[in-house]
């Protein structure tokens, strides 16, 4: 299970750096032509700009797993042990609805924007905004696997690995 759980990391952080390279890389170009060239690509801001989208998405559950959303842990550091893991089990249960209904939303929300395009690639949005619903469901991926040791012991380090989380982060 954890070289599953490694591969899983491992696939969705080569996913964001690939889209990163592929947007800089665009970006990039486009740059260059237009100071060599005084020509730019119609299609590069728009590239990068779905890029962008789909990176932030596909990036948020490991920003999870490492602690590196905002949070905010005055009530549960105050708390005895049994109460501390109660809150962070009960948001737990909390953020999985939240992460379940947005899957949801971006699920129909992709369905209606399926038939328009976009203006200079001519992809359907469809492509575009299906980054929400898969984004949500690797969180919810990404918060299943990391929910015993978030409740049980207040921080995100699953499994032995170790975290660059900021302190005052989500890592408890």
């Amino acid at each position: 299970m954890r070289q599953i759980e490694r591969l899983f990391v491992t696939l969705n952080g080569a996913a964001v750096i690939l889209l990163l390279a592929g947007m800089a890389g665009v970006v990039g170009t486009n740059v260059g032509l237009r100071y060599l060239t005084n020509n730019s690509l119609p299609w590069a801001d728009e590239a990068a700009r779905y890029m962008m989208i789909w990176m932030t998405f596909l990036g948020a559950g490991l920003a999870l797993r490492s602690g590196m959303h905002v949070a905010i842990t005055n009530l549960q550091d105050s708390l005895p042990n049994a109460a501390r893991i109660a809150v962070r089990a009960l948001i737990l249960v909390l953020l999985l609805g939240f992460f379940a209904f947005m899957v949801w939303v971006g699920w129909q929300y992709m369905q209606r924007m399926q038939f328009q395009k976009t203006p200079a690639l001519r992809l359907s949005f469809k492509y575009i905004y299906a980054a929400m619903p898969i984004g949500f469901g690797l969180l919810i991926v990404h918060l299943l696997l990391i929910a015993h040791p978030f409740v049980s012991a207040g921080h995100y380090k699953s499994h032995g690995e170790e975290t660059d989380a900021l302190p005052g982060g989500a890592n408890g």
